[in-house]
């Protein structure tokens, strides 16, 4: 479900919000679970701005999310769910029974007064963390770690989820969202279930100002600039037989950028080959 607004200014005649309804009503954020986030506008210790485009917008503090969910064979109630202006999925408030509070990204369906586990004896549950090893193949997870113990780093984003496909020599074989199959240590920690807050790439902003708010500043395109501020810049009339590329002349498009030196052997299927 998404929110639409009757047309009563012109920024909300398109606009589109993800719905709120997971969301704990009256919950506010745990202040001793909140750090400071200092913003620098995007430029570096000199002044010089490093990325374009960024500025401004509402203050927010970070939310200390649990990814590494370490506390095993504790239960933990459920006391809320969250928006978290941080990222784009929602998070849930935990209260383990042993009185210590913390915060994990919400997986779809996990309600107010749910109880979640972690470790190699938690039973199959939307919400709980266990080895890969530890899982059925054909489950769905998220939250997934590249390292055992380092803390999850793979699937965080509202909506996605990967794809336990096979355990076999100490691995586990994923298929990732984006259609890449890979093999990850079987030691390696994962949730099970969905993230939460899938309606967010429905998401219409209606007006500028709103991406403002965000810390987004407008932005000329590379096409309509004149020749000194960029290398797709000037021409008689509009040109569509440029390269994308910015105003340094970096390829934007068929340029890849990852290092050579890293090791492709747990890659099964990259995402670029259907």
């Amino acid at each position: 479900m998404v929110r639409k607004y009757k047309p009563t200014t012109p920024g909300r005649r398109t606009l589109v919000l993800p719905s709120i309804d997971e969301l704990t009503k009256g919950a506010s954020p745990l202040k001793s679970l909140l750090s400071k986030k200092t913003r620098c506008s995007a430029k570096n210790n000199k002044g010089h701005i490093t990325s374009r485009g960024r500025g401004g917008g509402h203050r927010k503090h970070y939310r200390i999310i649990d990814f590494k969910r370490d506390k095993d064979g504790i239960k933990a109630k459920v006391a809320s769910i969250e928006y978290d202006p941080n990222r784009s999925a929602h998070i849930a408030l935990l209260h383990y029974l042993d009185g210590e509070k913390r915060y994990i990204i919400a997986p779809k369906g996990l309600k107010a007064g749910d109880f979640v586990q972690s470790g190699v004896e938690a039973p199959l549950k939307t919400g709980n963390c266990l080895p890969l090893k530890s899982m059925p193949s054909g489950s769905t997870i998220h939250n997934i770690e590249l390292q055992p113990g380092k803390g999850a780093q793979m699937i965080r984003s509202a909506g996605s989820s990967a794809q336990l496909m096979a355990k076999s020599g100490g691995y586990a074989t994923l298929k990732m969202p984006s259609g890449e199959v890979r093999l990850v240590n079987d030691t390696c920690r994962a949730t099970l279930g969905v993230i939460s807050n899938a309606e967010n790439n429905l998401m219409v902003i209606g007006k500028a100002g709103r991406n403002r708010w965000k810390g987004k500043r407008p932005i000329s395109r590379g096409t309509v600039t004149n020749p000194v501020d960029g290398c797709m810049g000037g021409g008689e009339g509009r040109q569509n037989s440029y390269h994308p590329s910015s105003p340094w002349g970096t390829p934007a498009k068929g340029f890849r950028t990852r290092s050579k030196s890293k090791s492709k052997r747990l890659i099964v299927k990259d995402r670029r080959k259907k």
